[in-house]
């Protein structure tokens, strides 16, 4: 039995040793999309996450538990996920430069 209990708690160790470097790359791909944003607010190509917030709130009520700043064509968009009072999650999409909705996938 003891060989036994080795094995799995190498295979577990194992595990999260591998886990680990994944982890980090997601982080480091995290911060290059915060200093992309902050670069791009500093010249005044896209708004403030502070401005968009209001028009997240006003078209899905409830609680933001993810935002993502991607690029989708020549727009740079903020992808909110939001948790809606009743339970169900909705993708909300806003142009980051002009601050509004975008319709299709994210903003309906």
């Amino acid at each position: 039995m003891k060989p036994m209990l080795k094995h799995l708690a190498t295979a577990s160790l194992v595990g999260l040793v591998l886990l680990r470097p994944v982890h980090a790359r997601a982080d480091e791909d995290d911060d290059g999309d915060h200093d992309r944003a902050r670069d791009l607010y500093e010249r005044g190509e896209i708004k403030g996450l502070a401005n968009i917030l209001g028009v997240v709130h006003a078209d899905a009520p409830g609680d933001i538990v993810a935002v993502d700043f991607i690029r989708i064509g020549d727009r740079w968009v903020y992808r909110f996920q939001v948790v809606a009072p009743d339970g169900r999650r909705r993708i909300v999409d806003v142009d980051a430069g002009a601050g509004v909705l975008m319709r299709g996938r994210g903003g309906d």
